[in-house]
């Protein structure tokens, strides 16, 4: 009797996880679902409140467009603490608090890092663009094309937030739709990988790391990972092991939203190819960059106030928050929340050749190393956090310049830097699907 007992709720399991597979819930989601849910949940349902100033509803529209099954998340808002508490079903509930100028992160009781940090205030100035919020310089023909542009991509369903064009160090056009304007902080998502890249370039500028040599893991002084140098991380050719997809149970997923340190995650993931020789994209390499950056300087103190010194500042940034995990290291991979205008001054940066405001951030030979094509087997497109138009066999955009090179992040997150039009292109926004990179550029290149 008990044999058969067992086989019927053997077969009564098997009968749920079909049916629950046929609606799009895994056996993984049943597992890992509901902590990753909370996770994605509170993080970024905060940001949009404190940080971008979203209404709630655009908000959990921006959320669910993830996953259907994240409709079924339970929010509640604390307007007091300034923080957003979310679980589903009931299950694994998770809390993100706000600070001012750092934004949010999921807390965890075991950790409190970021908590203890001195911030330093934000005050914009009306200098004029970049070194401050004010524009003078506006092409009306443009204009009225990236007006066109933006109405024609949101009457798509695209969901585009902003749209601004830089030519010859000038913004010339900006355009901006629901409910955004040029102080909105808009979510680049991996976009902060490039920025982090910069910020290790100007480290080693002043002589405080050398990009050949290994990061110095002491997790990694007993085996092969030894013999990984940075730049191979820089250009996601170190080798480790690392899954980027986005499903409840990957790396990625578990790392953003259910771990207290991001590069603790990824610390202990094992080599899975000769370093330099595969190219793998990987969010906790960018992460593990920004641990270094903090190890670099000392402390998470030390580093959020070096990089406020020597990149927030010199690259007259009016707009921005550089998000940090529970452990007080910033989420290189993922969490800047920055303006148009900001963004752009990343760009124009790289087309500067490291300088900017008069201030030299990295050096011209950085520049060059950074937007040179990697050396794996399999896609040499892609430099020191900054995607290649070349580099390839074939070119990523046929339709736009060769010597194009982008900061790309998730929801078609854009900063295109085109040397041969001496030209900086901003998009951001919340695009489910494909964006018309190449006809939309293309367009607003050939208007030049």
């Amino acid at each position: 009797m008990m044999k058969e007992i067992v086989v019927l709720l053997s077969l009564l399991l098997v009968a749920a996880i079909i049916g629950l597979n046929a609606v799009g819930i895994s056996p993984a989601f049943i597992y890992y679902g509901p902590g990753v849910a909370s996770g994605i949940g509170s993080k970024l349902l905060c940001s949009a409140e404190y940080v971008i100033g979203n209404s709630r509803e655009q908000a959990f529209d921006d959320l669910v467009q993830y996953s259907q099954i994240l409709s079924q998340v339970t929010v509640r808002y604390n307007d007091e603490d300034q923080s957003v508490t979310t679980s589903l079903f009931g299950l694994e509930e998770k809390t993100a608090s706000y600070i001012l100028g750092l934004g949010c992160a999921v807390d965890y009781p075991s950790e409190n890092a970021r908590l203890g940090l001195r911030v330093q205030p934000t005050e914009p100035t009306d200098l004029p663009w970049p070194r401050g919020s004010s524009v003078h310089s506006i092409d009306q023909g443009l204009q009225t094309m990236l007006d066109d542009m933006l109405a024609a991509d949101n009457a798509a369903g695209l969901n585009t937030r902003a749209l601004l064009l830089v030519q010859k160090g000038e913004i010339k056009a900006e355009a901006y739709g629901q409910a955004m304007n040029a102080e909105s902080r808009l979510l680049g998502w991996s976009m902060a990988k490039s920025l982090i890249s910069i910020m290790l370039g100007n480290l080693e500028m002043r002589g405080l790391i050398d990009l050949g040599s290994a990061p110095g893991f002491e997790a990694w002084s007993g085996d092969e990972r030894a013999n990984i140098a940075i730049s191979d991380m820089l250009t996601m050719t170190d080798g480790l092991e690392f899954s980027e997809h986005y499903n409840p149970g990957d790396d990625a997923t578990a790392m953003l939203f259910t771990s207290v340190s991001t590069s603790d995650y990824v610390l202990d993931m094992p080599l899975a190819a000769v370093p330099g020789s595969r190219f793998n994209y990987s969010s906790g390499t960018a992460n593990l960059l920004a641990r270094l950056y903090t190890e670099t300087l000392g402390s998470p103190q030390l580093a959020y106030d070096d990089y406020r010194q020597h990149i927030f500042a010199p690259l007259g940034f009016q707009h921005t928050v550089f998000e940090m995990d529970a452990s007080g290291v910033f989420v290189g991979s993922s969490y800047v929340y920055a303006s148009a205008r900001d963004w752009a001054r990343m760009g124009q940066l790289m087309l500067n050749g490291g300088e900017l405001n008069g201030v030299r951030v990295v050096t011209q030979g950085w520049v060059a190393r950074a937007i040179q094509p990697n050396s794996s087997g399999n896609d040499r497109a892609y430099g020191y956090q900054w995607w290649l138009n070349r580099g390839n066999e074939r070119l990523r955009f046929a339709e736009l310049p060769e010597d194009m090179y982008y900061a790309n992040g998730n929801r078609q997150q854009l900063v295109a830097v085109v040397p041969s039009a001496d030209a900086v292109i901003v998009r951001l926004g919340w695009t489910a699907g494909r964006y018309p990179v190449a006809e939309n550029f293309g367009a607003i290149l050939g208007a030049l």
